[in-house]
């Protein structure tokens, strides 16, 4: 027993130097990436052992988080502008955009309405409609950049209800607490009560990108660059299509 007693250290010692202990990666990610990436970090850390701790939020948030001092190795954005912020907090050369996507304008499934275009969100039947916050966060500033296109930004602007992000703009079309709402089309495919009335073709919509970077700063950049691989790698490509959204590989 003694014996025993003496050799625990060293056998705690060899066992450390053979397999690295697990560490920690911080990734910042859009609400819009929850489902692909809490698949993507239970891969990983099945794999390395790292765990993966997410934080998902609007991507305006997330970078003023960043800039504030948030801890994060990684941040994946719904847009250029909120990764633009983080200009000298991010490793330029990691940065790629990734990802793409589409808008849709959702209903509950129990709705009436008939929307087969987006003028008809004008009518006086719809009374509320959800987007996410149309001045900072992405999801509603593409939204109102589609509405103002076609021409429609004015006539709905005062029935619009913000809110934080798109997930929250889904649930608010889930629970019937507004008439409409627009979304991305893979925020639409996730959920059983809603149903999609129109979606913007690809070619007529605003440029959607998802830019990822790893965080200068960070406190696991080997983890962090091993955690990025996977993402950017055919196989984490996959699980994006997945999911709905689109690719736009080898784009900057």
């Amino acid at each position: 027993m003694k014996l025993f007693r003496r050799l625990l250290p060293l056998l705690t010692l060899t066992t450390a130097l053979g397999r690295p202990a697990a560490a920690d990666i911080s990734v910042f990610a859009a609400a819009s990436l929850s489902d692909a990436m809490k698949e993507l970090a239970a891969l990983h850390q099945k794999s390395s052992g790292d765990t993966v701790q997410l934080n998902l939020a609007a991507s305006n948030t997330l970078a003023l988080q960043i800039k504030a001092g948030a801890h994060a190795d990684i941040f994946f954005s719904a847009d250029q502008a909120s990764m633009d912020q983080l200009a000298g907090q991010i490793d330029p050369t990691s940065r790629h955009t990734l990802l793409s996507n589409t808008l849709v304008i959702v209903i509950g499934t129990d709705s009436a309405l008939k929307i087969t275009a987006p003028a008809d969100l004008a009518k006086a039947d719809v009374r509320r409609l959800a987007l996410a916050e149309p001045q900072t966060v992405p999801a509603g500033i593409y939204a109102k950049q589609y509405l103002k296109k076609i021409n429609l930004w004015k006539s709905v602007a005062d029935k619009t209800v913000p809110t934080d992000n798109v997930r929250a703009c889904l649930a608010a079309v889930e629970s019937g607490n507004v008439d409409a709402g627009i979304v991305y089309k893979t925020d639409a495919l996730i959920s059983q009560k809603i149903r999609v009335a129109f979606e913007v073709p690809l070619a007529e919509g605003p440029e959607i990108s998802y830019p990822i970077a790893l965080v200068k700063d960070g406190r696991n950049p080997v983890g962090a660059a091993k955690f990025l691989t996977l993402v950017t790698s055919s196989e984490g490509r996959a699980i994006f299509v997945k999911y709905g959204f689109l690719l736009t590989p080898g784009k900057k």
